[in-house]
């Protein structure tokens, strides 16, 4: 028999509905999962809500489980927490993170599943693809023992590499955002805080977060001599425009793009994405990461909060989504 969920969908820009979709049961290699939570990526998401998707960039921003197309109808996300209710036996009852869309139950194989470990809590496990970016931003970067280090832009993900890079012994990490309110988050993930005017220079890494060109700007501002700027912000297609005068040229100061989508070139050959990810899953034990977690919603009640997310209204590091009963029997 089949079974029935709903699914959250970007109708056109700025506007969202939940939809029913029929799931069939699964099959060999396959398992059915009814979510327990999700997480919205507040910047990511942003912009599909917004329909803020370059043409160019369709098919290199498709989610893995995405149906639709950009700008909409189109069924985007990519950080739901569940519980798997059939499938193999060593995975029934089992609480897995997994790359899917917002949905109340899905099917998918079971190699897209990634278990949660034990000590990981269900909220905090939704972190899992930001602590995943920064993971691999910390692979492109490869700090140094006790480089002096700025990652410029408060968000989740910013906030997620500034929690590493504390913990790499001797580094000094200073956390930039123009909100003083995140002063107090940036010091339970053991790093300093600086609004943009007070922000220390002379950093030998800046990561940048913001996706805006006056945080571009103050990135390589803050750069010693020689050193570079880790660009982890997607700007759709939002014109950016930074100074390189200055010191840029003279001070041979450099940009460079990190991104999720694959492994970092320095463990390309060595790491898989499945292991990069059971690994962000992992450092998740660590407590510091509750911090982020600034709100929640029903998710019913998607197609309300997604766009005072979008514009602000809602502030918010990482928003979840709570979930019902998932998949029911289809009436017909």
């Amino acid at each position: 028999m089949e079974t029935e969920a709903q699914a959250f969908w970007v109708s056109g820009p700025g506007a969202g509905e939940i939809r029913r979709v029929r799931l069939p049961r699964p099959g060999a290699g396959e398992a059915l999962v009814r979510t327990l939570r999700s997480g919205v990526s507040r910047g990511t998401e942003s912009l599909v809500f917004r329909g803020g998707v370059p043409v160019s960039q369709h098919a290199v921003m498709r989610a893995p489980f995405q149906d639709g197309d950009f700008p909409g109808p189109v069924k985007y996300g990519y950080l739901s927490v569940g519980v798997v209710e059939e499938g193999p036996a060593a995975l029934r009852g089992r609480t897995v993170f997994c790359l899917y869309p917002h949905q109340t139950a899905y099917v998918v194989p079971v190699d897209a599943l990634t278990l949660v470990p034990d000590g990981v809590p269900t909220a905090r496990a939704v972190l899992a693809g930001a602590v995943e970016t920064a993971v691999n931003a910390l692979w492109d970067a490869a700090p140094l023992l006790g480089d002096r280090v700025a990652v410029v832009g408060a968000g989740m993900v910013g906030c997620c590499v500034a929690r590493l890079l504390a913990q790499v012994p001797g580094v000094e990490v200073t956390l930039v955002d123009v909100d003083a309110g995140r002063a107090p988050v940036a010091a339970a993930l053991g790093a300093s805080f600086a609004e943009p005017d007070a922000a220390p220079g002379g950093r030998d890494l800046v990561v940048h977060t913001t996706a805006t060109s006056a945080g571009l700007q103050l990135s390589l501002d803050l750069l010693a001599p020689e050193a570079e700027v880790l660009e982890l912000s997607w700007y759709g297609d939002a014109e950016t425009t930074v100074s390189l005068g200055g010191s840029f040229h003279s001070g041979r100061l450099a940009v460079r793009a990190s991104q999720v989508g694959t492994v970092a070139a320095a463990r390309r050959g060595r790491r898989t994405t499945r292991e990069r990810l059971a690994l962000a899953l992992d450092l998740l034990r660590d407590p510091a990461y509750d911090v982020l977690l600034t709100g929640e919603s029903r998710f019913e009640e998607l197609p309300e909060v997604m766009p005072r997310l979008a514009t602000g209204d809602l502030p918010a590091l990482c928003h979840s989504l709570t979930y019902g009963t998932g998949a029911v029997p289809c009436s017909a």
